[in-house]
């Protein structure tokens, strides 16, 4: 049963592990069915209750190589416009097919893809009275950022600085260029900046253990141990 109604939307903070080991298989699961029979699968009966609650998710999928692991896909919403496990299943298929950075992934491919799913939470308007004090507002691995401008608007998950080891100016200066601005575009009055929080699940390996990633200990691990 799909309750659609339910206007209610989930705080990240609300998903347990358990949740998300659903999440990250049925993500799995919507691509094999949609890359086999071209299928969009229905939310499985077993579906807790709370995931029809309204949800924002980004499903990132990542190869896994002899030189390690490089991006396959990563496309999510940003808007809370349907139940979370609809979303899951659209995110995954996305990302499989859609990514316009990539060809679609075929089906033998996922034998060596690592599936992620990442449960935003609404963002909130960073409000400041001195531009270059926006890097004070940022967590680095528990914030995602969003800057905005007219037509121009990107997008990084929390993830995405543990990465490269950036700091919040450089993250910052990153999402503007994702969103096709110069790199100093936060520095406006005129550009929106956002920032957001995400509860992260992962496969260890393809196919394999499911973990819940704790981004601020990842980040403090990589990158301030040098």
């Amino acid at each position: 049963m799909i309750f659609s109604g339910n206007r209610e939307c989930i705080r990240p903070e609300e998903l347990t592990l358990s949740d998300g080991i659903f999440l990250v298989k049925l993500a799995r699961k919507a691509v094999i069915e949609y890359l086999c029979k071209g299928n969009i699968i229905k939310p499985p009966e077993n579906t807790p209750s709370k995931l029809f609650k309204r949800g924002m998710t980004f499903t990132t999928l990542l190869k896994v190589s002899s030189v390690g692991r490089e991006l396959r896909g990563c496309i999510g919403y940003l808007e809370p416009i349907e139940p979370l496990v609809i979303n899951v299943i659209n995110s995954a298929i996305a990302a499989a097919t859609q990514d316009p950075r990539f060809p679609p992934v075929e089906l033998h491919e996922l034998k060596h893809i690592i599936f992620e799913v990442s449960v935003l939470s609404l963002s909130e308007i960073i409000e400041v009275s001195d531009r270059w004090r926006i890097t004070d507002s940022i967590t680095l691995g528990k914030d995602g950022l969003i800057v905005e401008y007219g037509i121009y608007k990107g997008l990084l998950l929390p993830e995405v600085p543990i990465e490269y080891c950036w700091d919040s100016e450089t993250f910052l200066s990153e999402t503007c260029i994702k969103a096709g601005m110069p790199p100093d575009c936060w520095l406006s009055t005129k550009v929106k900046v956002m920032k957001f929080t995400a509860m992260t699940f992962k496969e260890v390996n393809p196919g394999g253990k499911i973990i819940v990633r704790d981004l601020v200990k990842e980040y403090n691990e990589r990158c301030k141990s040098f």
